[in-house]
This record gives structure tokens, sequence and C-alpha cells, in this order.
């Protein structure tokens, strides 16, 4: 096994690794905990996959040491994780839950003990089911909550925690929970989701601003990008995939950089917009946080469509055990695209989720030969390293992600993780793509 050595990403390039509370940490009704609409949704017949839920997860609660061993064995850089809302404000708001703050308190202090740098994410997609109850992010009262919930965070971790996310991926959250109800809370609601998407934005920026307000000093986001590519040169293939760019790409980037809605959608959110919301939205942003799976292929639908796109499978390249096509270069054309879209208001850049999903179990030594793991993140730091080399200002990766894990609607049939995990027993096994990365990092020349 030979590691990687990328001397084109600059020294000090940070290497870490990701992961989510719901999806890891289990727990889901101990020490004071409330439900989460994740708790609810999962229950739920039909709803995953495999009928699994989050109740245990990787039970993440209770082997905090072994899972902070294993960072630290990694050679991580940084560590991005979530903090559970229900788990702090079990109803929301209220009352904290000491027991869920000195959880995160330690988490956080052996990351630092550990010399791996925390990332924190504020909302991670578990909120908590009372607000869902009153209408959660359909209602704009959940933006208040969110911003007491941020200042009772940053109060108590912001002298610990240097680099903040409030808000992972408002897009995922507005067009599967609430847009075509694949997710939780499973609201089916088409484009009359779209204030979801204005109040999750809402958060993003008071969030920031409370953060700030106790002393956090680096705050970003994590939006889930994508290069939308044509079906075909024909004019309306183009249109449709311009239109879809703009709400899968521009409805959340552009409010965050430039203060402002995308041409084309800016009347469907109107009615929700308040004066003073657009400031608010665009706070001063530390670093810009890009999730990248794969490109999408898009095409002009039928006239009886509900949607005006309908995306269609990219052909020609691998795809992982998700069925994600493998497309290194298309990370290099987004990292290019967004700087030229943005130039001076764009920060730096992180890439603070990008991984695979393939189904490599131990052999009969024990071992897990994910190769094809090894194949994708050696190929996609590469392609990292040619956007760097082009004049984008990337500062660091944290591939999805450090554990195998509940993965949403799919339970547990799909594998994304650097180490193998044993639902049955919680047991955890590094595989060889966890030594590939513990090889590159250690291979990368620190920042002098």
């Amino acid at each position: 096994m030979i590691p990687v050595a990328h001397p084109l990403l600059p020294p000090g390039f940070r290497f870490g690794a990701s992961t989510a509370s719901y999806q890891i940490e289990g727990g889901a009704d101990e020490d004071g905990k409330g439900p989460s609409i994740w708790d609810t949704f999962s229950h739920e017949p039909g709803k995953i996959v495999d009928g699994s839920t989050g109740d245990v997860a990787c039970d993440h609660y209770h082997r905090l040491d072994e899972d902070l061993d294993l960072m630290q064995r990694l050679g991580l850089g940084g560590y991005r994780f979530s903090i559970s809302w229900p788990r702090v404000l079990p109803t929301g708001s209220g009352q904290p839950n000491e027991a869920g703050l000195d959880f995160y308190e330690r988490l956080v202090d052996g990351l630092l003990m550990r010399d791996i740098q925390p990332m924190a994410t504020l909302y991670h997609w578990d909120l908590p089911q009372k607000l869902e109850d009153a209408g959660g992010w359909l209602n704009r009262d959940t933006v208040d909550r969110f911003a007491e919930y941020a200042a009772l965070v940053g109060e108590r971790l912001s002298d610990r925690i240097e680099d903040w996310i409030p808000v992972n991926e408002p897009n995922v959250v507005t067009m599967l929970g609430y847009g075509n109800g694949t997710h939780a809370p499973g609201k089916a609601l088409m484009f009359d989701a779209l204030p979801v998407a204005h109040h999750l934005l809402l958060a993003h920026g008071r969030g920031a601003i409370a953060l700030r307000a106790v002393g956090a000093s680096s705050i970003g986001c994590a939006n889930n990008h994508a290069p939308m590519w044509p079906a075909s040169d024909d004019e309306a293939d183009v249109g449709a995939s311009k239109l879809f760019d703009a709400l899968w790409n521009g409805m959340f980037s552009e409010p965050m950089l430039f203060g402002r809605y995308p041409l084309d959608l800016a009347p469907l959110v109107a009615p929700v917009i308040k004066a003073g919301d657009m400031a608010t939205i665009r706070q001063p942003l530390d670093f810009y946080g890009v999730n990248y799976y794969s490109p999408m292929r898009i095409a002009a639908a039928d006239e009886d469509a509900p949607t005006p796109w309908e995306p269609l499978e990219i052909v020609g390249y691998p795809t992982t055990d998700f069925g994600w096509p493998v497309v290194p270069d298309a990370l290099r054309e987004w990292l290019i695209t967004l700087r030229a879209r943005y130039r001076a208001a764009l920060p730096p850049i992180i890439i603070t989720e990008s991984g695979c999903s393939y189904a490599a179990a131990p052999d009969a030594d024990g071992v897990v030969d994910d190769q094809a793991r090894i194949d994708y993140l050696d190929a996609h730091l590469r392609a990292v390293a040619v956007a760097v080399r082009a004049g984008v200002d990337v500062r660091g990766y944290y591939t999805w992600s450090l554990l195998d894990n509940f993965e949403w609607a799919e339970g547990y049939t799909q594998r994304f993780g650097l180490v193998y995990v044993d639902y049955d027993t919680q047991a955890r096994i590094p595989k060889r793509s966890f030594d590939w990365y513990a090889e590159t990092i250690k291979s990368q020349p620190p920042d002098n």
C-alpha cells in the first residue's frame, strides 16, 4: 500500500473526517435527550429501506473514548461532528440538559487532548420533534429557537472550538425533508417547501451572529454542491439544468455570499422575506464548506411533469454501491466554478464532506480490503490539488465518514466509513483505507 503524496496541496492542509450525531451516537432516549424528527421518522413503517432506526447506531455515545483513540491513531488534523439539538435542549428551547452538554464537552476536550481540531455543526438534521410539531422549518419561530440554541452551545464551547457550521446542507433538508418527503419530517410540499430554505438560511445567519457574540472565531457553512451537466446541447435541456443549478446550488450560496436569491427563484421566496433578512443571512464567513459527492445530469421534463427538470443517470463512469457516479474531476470543476462565480466574495474553501459507499466486509483474516475507497480518496485529493494549482484557495478535506453509520433513509445498507462497524457487536475494524489515509496524512508537510 503506497500512500499518496500531494505536493500541490499547501503545507498545513488539514485532513479530517466527518460524522453526524443521529447517524452515530445512539443513546436515543438516555440522560434526558428528547426525541428528534429522525427518531420519529425512522420508527414509521416503510420510511427506512431496511426498517432500521438510529436508536443505537454506532453507540458512539457510550464508546466516545474508543472512537477518539481511533481518530488519534488515524492522525486526523480535524474532526467534524454535529451536536444533537434535542440532546442539549430536549424540547428545542427552555432549560438545557446538562448531561447532553457534558457529553459534547468531553468530546471536545478529548479531541484537543489528541491535537485534533474540533469542527462543530449545530444542525445536522435532527430537529427536536416538539419544534416540528409547531411547524418545524416552515415556522419562522424555529429560527429564533435556533439562535437561542446557538448562543447556549457557543457560550459553553466557543473557548475550545475554533470552527463552527450553523446548518448542514440546507438544500437537502428543504428538498428531501419538506419537498419530496424522503427524509424526515417526511413532508411532500414540492415548491411550497421554499419557505424552509429561507428559514434555514436565516438560521445560518442568526446562528453565526449568536456564535460571534460569545466569542466564536471561525464560522463557515457546509453546502452540498454538484456541477450540473445538461443532458444535451438542446436549449430545453440547457435551460432545465440552469434552473436546477439555481435551485440546488445558487439558492444557498448566493444569499450567503451575495445577499440575494437567484433571479429566477427570487419571486418564489419573496412572500416570506422580511426587512433585514438578506443582510442577516449574508454574514461574513471565515471558510466556505463544500460537501461534494457527484455531478448531476439534467434534462427538460415533460410538460405534465411536477417539475420542469428531470435528473438522468450519468453513464460511462464507475459507481459506488449507492449507485453514485465516481467523477473526481467534477470536484475540480465545481471548485473552479465556485471561484469564478463568487470571486472576492468567496472565503477560503474547506471540503467539509466527500466520500463513498462500498460494502467491503472483513475477510477470514479480519481484513477489510476496500481498495475502491482508497482509489476514490486518492483521485479526489488529486482533483483538489489540481484546483489548488489553478489558484483556488482550498484549506482542507474532511472525508465522509469516520465510521460506517446509519445512512438516513438507507438505514444500514450503505457503508461510508474508514472504520467498519459490526452493528451486532459494535466492534470497530479499521479498513485498509484507514491505514492509507493515516499514511497520507503523515506524508503531508506541516505548516511551518
